[in-house]
């Protein structure tokens, strides 16, 4: 997969403390006033703060990267879920009705074709949950709607709206291997994928969920939209028309930098000023695909500037930390590139093919690697002897050796900064509690009901580590969704999935699916900790297929699926216990969560499929393309199939000694680079030291190593702008209008995409491109921003 920004997601919100009782039947917990002043008393904050009368909204400070409500307000996980989020229930709202159903697969159909659609594009971009929530409005809603039925199609069409890494798989061993010999297998291996994390998510839920360490705080933002929609009918009223005005405004507009006026993708005033130099190409250019870094570059489209999610939203420290690490990637690119490291000048400055050596700047071969692989697509030595090893761009190279010291130093980051976070988020695994669990009689009968209902519910209320919503949900006897059901899903799904591999020939043995799940297992309770607890979402993709590399040398396509099954799956089991958390926050209850996620996994999954086929039998030659155009890409499916073939061989491309060895020490390296800015903290502390993450650095001085690069200036000013100025000189307007504004941008812009890749785009088979004028250039003799076309041949 495309490399993902990876953020620190906070919010602020208005807020409505929880009352002792309500006269419309509402419940809520009790003593939130005593455990507001414990929680002061305990870090040493005067307990003499406004406490808001019952029903009276406040503004609370935004909230910060280094996870607290600065001026001593909230500085804890108990206190920020009880003040943002009303601890308040109404257990007579009914979230099973035929609207949520209806608008529920209708949204789940459109966000996972969507963001199909999107990962075959020249800049992966991702369906925005908070569109979805705020798209649900009056628009789509023709009478009253109560906020559980909006949560429940919300949460459905989340679980559809993810590209499954099985289709990339798919569409590779079409594209590059002969395709696949059993197309139901296709899509059972599709749906597994995804369901396998969705059951071991729910197995794990008591580390990962329920406790309220266990933030999830993308989740804030969300709740609070939902919130302001429902809970406030003035308040929504106003919000609502803010976002038809912006959602209709957009929608319109798209058009234009999409398909009438292309040049507005990408403004760049120094290729316009001068536009026969290479050099300005690579530094200045990036409004077609793989053109260039797209320094100084302006652009007009939302559908690129937030592909990955909104400025809008970031906080302040990590803004600073990706626009370092942005900054140093074109000094880094730029570097590798004219000081001819890795033979740079011979191959394309921006390309994530494999690269036959007989390149020479002029004309750039396409390594064929199917001379080097047998009946079975499996290397063979004497084969690839002939052939020779393949190259790698210096530029796809340089995004492998950062993103790869950025993910050791993820580890050391958070060790030496957030230990007690970490510490929090095993305590489950401490001897003690280990004892405990497996002492109690009948423990290991997961399938059994250990205790009634009422005894349940008595022990959870006084476990002060349990989420308060959570106790609150169990106090109105929810009834919970029993382990088996969770173990079953991934029970038969494995076995399915086993089938639907060995019927594909993905020369993945039995072991090494096992293995895959194992190791799946073993990420998800680290890496989906931190990201429950910070926000921070590791991208594992590079060191999967670094160990697959090693485990079935010369089995490229096992490399491919042994990936999907490790990272696809825990990265689908993150996302799903995300959205159990929201379930959470929003007191739906866990049986209606559990149907409405498997019904939203599976439509988005067959749709998945279904759209990765369209996609590929219609673009096949501009997805093997080393380019591809400024609607279509492969560049996806090439760097995944570019990393299977080069891992299978690593013992000549990345091992020490080989050409390629600065990818595998990198990340030794990884363990070394935040350690000085620590050690300088410890002996001469200042706020700067603290500031400065590496880890997000270093992910992001790789990050424009593909795709359309010329709108990255624009997501910085406009990311500053919001959290910097607006959130701290206007904290009213930032705090009523942020997160509504940012739903109908993406709104608008999303909904036109998906209307015009169908109409002119070629989606259902045929394209009815634009006709060439000076805002719609020939891009045969210019890129889209008038940059120089490097004229080189490729073969």
């Amino acid at each position: 997969m495309a490399t993902q920004r990876s953020t620190f997601a906070r919010s602020s919100s208005e807020v409505a403390p929880a009352e002792e009782a309500n006269p419309n039947g509402t419940h809520s917990t009790n003593n939130i006033e005593q455990t507001h002043k414990k929680n002061d008393e305990k870090e040493g904050y005067s307990t003499a703060v406004h406490r808001p009368a019952s029903g009276e909204k406040v503004d609370l400070p935004a909230y910060e990267g280094e996870g607290i409500f600065r001026e001593g307000i909230v500085d804890d996980a108990e206190g920020l879920v009880t003040r943002v989020i009303d601890v308040e229930d109404d257990p007579t709202l009914n979230p099973w009705t035929f609207r949520t159903f209806f608008l529920g697969l209708g949204l789940s159909c459109f966000g996972s074709v969507l963001q199909e659609i999107f990962y075959f594009k020249p800049q992966t971009i991702y369906v925005s949950v908070v569109f979805l929530t705020g798209s649900i409005g009056r628009f789509l809603n023709p009478g009253p709607f109560n906020m559980k039925e909006h949560a429940s199609i919300t949460l459905m069409a989340s679980a559809a709206s993810q590209s499954a890494l099985a289709t990339e798989a798919l569409a590779a061993q079409d594209l590059f291997y002969g395709g696949y010999p059993n197309k139901a297998a296709g899509i059972f291996v599709v749906i597994t994928a995804q369901l396998i994390g969705f059951g071991l998510a729910g197995l794990l839920r008591h580390i990962l969920v329920y406790p309220t360490h266990m933030l999830w705080p993308m989740n804030l933002p969300i709740t609070s939209l939902l919130e302001s929609l429902h809970k406030d009918k003035a308040v929504a009223k106003a919000r609502l028309k803010i976002f038809y005005i912006i959602f209709f405004t957009f929608l319109v507009w798209e058009i234009f930098p999409e398909y009438i006026f292309t040049v507005l993708e990408g403004v760049s005033i120094f290729c316009l000023a001068h536009q026969n130099s290479l050099v300005f190409t690579n530094l200045f250019g990036g409004a077609s695909g793989n053109e260039g870094l797209g320094f100084g570059a302006i652009s007009f489209d939302w559908n690129y500037i937030a592909p990955f999610g909104s400025p809008l939203w970031l906080p302040l420290y990590t803004l600073v930390n990706e626009f370092i690490g942005y900054i140093g990637c074109i000094i880094f690119f730029m570097g590798l590139y004219y000081s001819n490291t890795f033979r740079a000048q011979d191959f394309p400055f921006l390309a994530q093919q494999l690269l036959d050596g007989s390149s020479n700047g002029t004309n750039f071969v396409t390594y064929n690697q199917t001379n080097i692989l047998n009946a079975k697509f499996e290397v063979d030595d004497q084969l690839l002897a002939a052939q020779g090893i393949p190259y790698l761009t210096a530029s796809y190279l340089g995004y492998l050796i950062t993103s790869n010291m950025g993910f050791t130093a993820t580890f050391v980051h958070m060790l030496l900064w957030n230990f007690d976070d970490i510490k929090h988020g095993w305590q489950w695994l401490s001897p003690s509690n280990l004892k405990a669990k497996f002492s109690a009689k009948n423990s290991w009968k997961f399938w059994a009901n250990q205790e009634s209902p009422e005894a349940r519910n008595e022990r959870l209320q006084h476990d002060e580590k349990l989420d308060p919503h959570y106790r609150l949900m169990m106090k109105n006897l929810y009834k919970e969704v029993p382990l088996w059901w969770w173990g079953a899903i991934l029970v038969i799904c494995w076995c399915v999935a086993l089938g639907s591999l060995y019927a594909l020939k993905s020369t993945l043995p039995w072991w090494g699916f096992l293995i895959s799940t194992i190791m799946m297992t073993i990420f998800l309770l680290f890496f989906g900790a931190q990201y429950g607890i910070t926000g921070f979402q590791y991208n594992i993709q590079p060191i999967c297929q670094t160990l697959a590399g090693y485990m079935f040398p010369g089995r490229p396509l096992a490399n491919m699926y042994f990936t999907c099954f490790t990272f696809n799956s825990m990265q689908q089991a993150q996302l799903l216990a995300r959205d159990l958390k929201l379930a959470q926050y929003v007191h739906l209850s866990p049986r209606h969560t559990f149907t409405i996620q498997v019904m939203g996994c599976i439509v988005g999954a067959v749709m998945n499929w279904v759209m990765m086929i369209t996609i590929v039998d219609n673009q096949a030659p501009i997805l093997k393309g080393l380019a591809g155009s400024n609607i279509w890409s492969g560049q996806n499916v090439q760097q995944f199939n570019t990393l299977a073939i080069a891992w299978s061989i690593a013992k000549d491309t990345f091992s020490i000694g080989a050409k390629y060895q600065w990818v595998t020490i990198a990340y030794l390296l990884g363990f070394i680079v935040p350690l000085p800015f620590y050690i300088l903290n410890r002996y001469f502390p200042h706020p700067f030291f603290r500031y400065i993450n590496f880890s997000i650095i270093l992910w992001q001085m790789g990050y424009l190593f593909v795709g359309i690069n010329s709108a990255i200036g624009v997501f910085f000013f406009l990311g500053f702008f919001a959290q910097w100025y607006l959130r701290r000189k206007r904290p009213e307007f930032f705090i009523k209008y942020n997160y509504i504004v940012s739903a109908a941008l993406d709104g608008g812009t999303q909904v036109m995409v998906f209307i015009l890749t169908f109409a002119v785009f070629g989606g259902s088979g045929t394209a009815r491109p634009f006709p060439i004028w000076a805002g719609n250039p020939d891009t045969s003799i210019h890129n889209l921003d008038y940059c120089k076309v490097n004229t080189a041949t490729s073969s």
